[in-house]
């Protein structure tokens, strides 16, 4: 079984160091970087950093600040103790993000070992889950769905419930890849639909292969067809409430799933097709292909109709048969469960955290989470990017139960609240900045050009301070005038306003210490969501639940690497 990864007493001392030092330096984390030259953020550091800091080159910020692992550093000037006590404690501080690593793989690579023969196919994950599927995504699926086996022999516990389940990827490698019984329920109904037109498509790959090798039928693959369900979690509705929606809920929606293409957006409504026939879908297995081939009958009304007329409509295939579960429909007494959420946005990691806590079905849960930003708190209760959950009717909530904090402990340490900016660098990737910084970091004058650019947006029109600006790709290699002047007209305002030549100059001149700043904020990162993580932990110590916390995955390929797992005793 699972034992905490610190004792409570450990966990509370950790948590009071915490809040201590992060607010000893909220005025960097809270900082923006694009308001560097508006709010004179390089005057805010203490005087004797900036001297010995602002001549740093871009691998020298990497190497003495960003890097906890680097043992010979080398120092191009005497630094002050503070500052070194600054890095040295942020990096003590935070959690350990370096994964164990397999095969002997190579320490600082970009990609995990099992890439290292083909950059997008995982050589440890099967071919047929491996379609669809970006290998950021395949080294996470087959690194948390064996976890989640793990829990579920430990807990002799064959159901899983994944929430947050999106296209269904690791829902697929549960179900077809480890046999688990799984329930999965995603939100965005396009996405669920998708789910299951992937279903099918991989049990007809299934049953091809089983025929080349002159076997009958899927035999135990059918009967592990996973249950897809429409819904959204409301992080104020009760267990209760939840259980009932994973029993009662229609397990795949009723429009036709709208067929995938190399485009990240979605098709318009009068864009989506009929689903044709299922027999003209691709299965071929190209080395390296991402292509989607054509859509197929996904709804769960077709798939009892395939049943019903046999494999010679023309609206069926024989191998989606097994997508209809016995006892599709309303749960009948609630089977115990281990729950799972892979990058659970904002507060539905906290919710599913408090479910697996108050539902005695729950009996583990692995818990990764995303979107810090999105948190509810007491101070921001709908910050920019959520969506609002309404109150169910017939039940009060506790208004208390925001994202963060959960616990009651840290809830009552001074100095424990997280800014929405604090927790929104939180979800940076400090490897992967690392790794641009040590490259040269020609994209980062980008930082540069957004300040320079906020300081005249500022001044021509306060109310549009921080605006969103998207300009283009590489917006680095262009001149800043143009940059300007697209950037302008996004927020709005004239592309010709007049910019001050040597104002500007002046600005961007300064783009090392716009990287250095930004770059002390970043070593933050680690220690905010370090809180964050442990406030969680606290949260179930404080229930009688033990709990660990593991970087599972390579925070180089996957930087939200943690994995906070916990299972209750049978007498829980």
């Amino acid at each position: 079984m699972f034992t905490s990864s610190l004792p409570a007493e450990q966990q509370r001392e950790l948590a009071e160091r915490l809040t201590t030092f992060l607010s000893q330096y909220s005025h960097v984390s809270d900082s923006y970087i694009i308001e560097f030259f508006s709010k004179d953020h390089w005057q805010s550091l203490p005087n004797t950093w900036q001297p010995v800091l602002q001549d740093l080159t871009y691998r020298q910020v990497a190497d003495l600040l960003l890097d906890a692992t680097q043992g010979d550093r080398r120092y191009p000037s005497v630094w002050p103790l503070s500052l070194l006590a600054f890095r040295a404690t942020a990096h003590a501080l935070a959690f350990p993000r370096e994964c164990r690593r397999e095969r002997g793989g190579a320490v600082g690579s970009v990609k995990p070992e099992e890439f290292l023969d083909n950059q997008s196919q995982s050589s440890l994950l099967g071919h047929i889950f491996r379609k669809h599927v970006k290998p950021k995504k395949q080294h996470e699926i087959r690194k948390l769905g064996s976890l989640v086996k793990q829990l579920c022999d430990q807990t002799d516990c064959n159901k899983v419930v994944d929430v947050g389940s999106g296209q269904g990827h690791l829902t697929r490698f549960l179900s077809f890849g480890l046999g688990l019984s799984v329930t999965a329920i995603e939100a965005d109904g396009t996405l669920v639909a998708t789910a299951s037109k992937f279903d099918g498509q991989l049990l007809c790959a299934l049953e091809k292969e089983a025929q080349k090798k002159n076997c009958s039928s899927l035999g135990p693959v059918s009967r592990s067809s996973p249950r897809h369900v429409a819904g959204w979690v409301n992080p104020k509705a009760s267990w209760e409430a939840f259980i009932k929606q994973l029993s009662a809920a229609q397990c795949v929606n009723e429009r036709p799933p709208t067929p995938p293409g190399p485009s990240k957006k979605r098709p318009r409504a009068s864009e989506q097709v009929e689903p044709p026939c299922p027999h003209a879908v691709q299965t071929s297995r190209r080395r390296g292909s991402t292509d989607s081939p054509e859509s197929e009958s996904t709804s769960q009304h077709q798939f009892r109709k395939s049943r019903s007329e046999g494999p010679s409509s023309a609206n069926c295939c024989s191998c989606v048969q097994g997508l209809r579960q016995e006892g599709a429909g309303p749960e009948r007494g609630h089977p115990d469960f281990v729950l799972t959420g892979l990058h659970a946005c904002g507060d539905l990691s906290a919710t599913l955290l408090r479910h697996f806590v108050h539902c005695p079905h729950v009996r583990a849960i692995t818990s990764v989470a995303c979107c810090y930003m999105k948190i509810t708190t007491k101070e921001h209760p709908n910050p920019p990017g959520l969506v609002p959950a309404a109150q169910p009717p017939d039940q009060d909530a506790d208004p208390s139960e925001f994202g963060y904090p959960m616990s009651s402990w840290v809830g009552g340490l001074p100095g424990h609240r997280l800014s929405y900016k604090a927790r929104e660098g939180a979800c940076h990737a400090v490897e992967d900045y690392a790794r641009r910084l040590r490259e040269g970091g020609e994209a980062l004058r980008t930082h540069c050009y957004r300040a320079t650019l906020e300081t005249f947006i500022a001044d021509t029109r306060p109310d549009l301070r921080r605006a969103g600006i998207q300009t283009t790709k590489k917006a680095h290699l262009l001149p800043f005038t143009e940059y300007a002047r697209l950037g302008l007209a996004r927020v709005g305002l004239p592309p010709g306003l007049p910019l001050d030549p040597q104002r500007v100059e002046a600005m961007l001149e300064q783009q090392g210490r716009v990287v250095v700043y930004f770059s002390l904020a970043l070593l933050l990162a680690p220690v905010v969501e370090t809180l964050v993580l442990l406030d969680r932990m606290i949260y179930l110590q404080e229930n009688g639940v033990d709990s660990q916390l593991v970087p599972l995955f390579d925070p180089n390929f996957s930087p939200r690497n943690f994995v906070l797992v916990a299972l209750k005793s049978q007498v829980h």
